[in-house]
């Protein structure tokens, strides 16, 4: 099935309703709650830097996580017209050319956006837009790789935005040590919690040429795969923040992973059925130990 997006007449506007489920925002939540991790990881008083804060957040979520949502889209409307040809590109309700003309708009007011919140914040999104791009349009279209897509979706969604939020409290300054190896780590992780999303789309995905790691590896090697890749990071966090005298943290985060390991157990017996299932279950545990390394580091600060 394909798509005649040039039929579509020039003087068709989709509608905002349309426009907002492009954009998806259910898909915002993880890059603003990682930017909320940098934000408490930074040391810095939230009250009096509200509007850095608030300003962040739009950048993380409504901005960029949300250009990335319409370029993945516009360039996935044939598999989507397979998968799910009720979206708003392969549907029509974002006539001719538009999906492309919004991920453009949205990727220059991240750019404004970011430009006031610093140069590290600024250099930050200019990454994650380099790699939603990346992700999604061809020549590089990382997206037919599993393990390349979702490395640039995990380092974008989590590491990106949680040094975002760091920078932009510490007045653009790179943040420290500490801050980023947490970053980088629960960044790493995501590449599993990626793969999970992948479990919905295999068919459409093995005739159109995009190699998953559920299309390269099987059902049951990527879900496997999908396991240890988030609980490892985990485990190192664990050790990490233990060093760093945040005992407690890490209590809470080893207690997060148990609560994830039992979990992989149903997962591992049937991925396709219980994909979506540990997404809604698994990965909030994930989160929520993001959360309290970022506590760990905030009262190493000393504040």
């Amino acid at each position: 099935m394909t798509i005649d997006t040039n039929s579509q007449s020039a003087s068709a506007y989709p509608a905002p309703s349309a426009v907002l489920e492009l954009l998806k925002p259910i898909t915002w939540f993880p890059p603003m709650w990682a930017f909320a991790c940098g934000v408490v990881s930074s040391g810095v008083p939230i009250l009096i830097n509200w509007y850095t804060v608030l300003a962040g957040m739009i950048l993380a979520g409504p901005l960029v996580c949300a250009m990335s949502q319409a370029i993945n889209d516009w360039y996935d409307r044939h598999v989507d017209a397979i998968n799910e040809p009720h979206r708003p590109i392969p549907s029509g309700r974002i006539p001719g050319k538009w999906g492309l003309y919004i991920a453009g708009i949205w990727s220059a007011l991240s750019l404004l956006v970011a430009a006031t919140l610093g140069q590290w914040v600024t250099i930050a999104t200019i990454i994650g837009l380099i790699l939603a791009w990346a992700y999604s349009a061809p020549p590089f279209r990382l997206k037919r790789n599993g393990w390349l897509g979702n490395a640039a979706c995990g380092f974008s969604y989590e590491s990106l935005a949680w040094i975002t939020g760091a920078a932009a409290m510490l007045g653009g300054a790179l943040p420290p040590t500490q801050v980023l190896v947490l970053a980088l780590l629960y960044g790493a992780g995501a590449h599993g919690i990626m793969t999970l999303n992948d479990f919905k789309a295999i068919k459409g995905d093995s005739e159109m040429g995009i190699n998953s790691l559920p299309v390269l590896l099987g059902a049951d090697r990527a879900a496997l795969a999908a396991c240890i890749i988030m609980a490892l990071p985990q485990v190192i966090v664990i050790g990490l923040v233990t060093f760093w005298g945040g005992f407690l943290e890490a209590g809470i985060v080893a207690a997060l992973l148990a609560g994830q390991l039992l979990m992989m157990r149903r997962l591992l017996r049937d991925p396709i059925k219980d994909a979506l299932w540990y997404s809604g279950f698994g990965v909030p545990l994930y989160v929520f130990g993001m959360m309290a390394s970022a506590v760990a580091v905030r009262l190493l600060a000393g504040t």
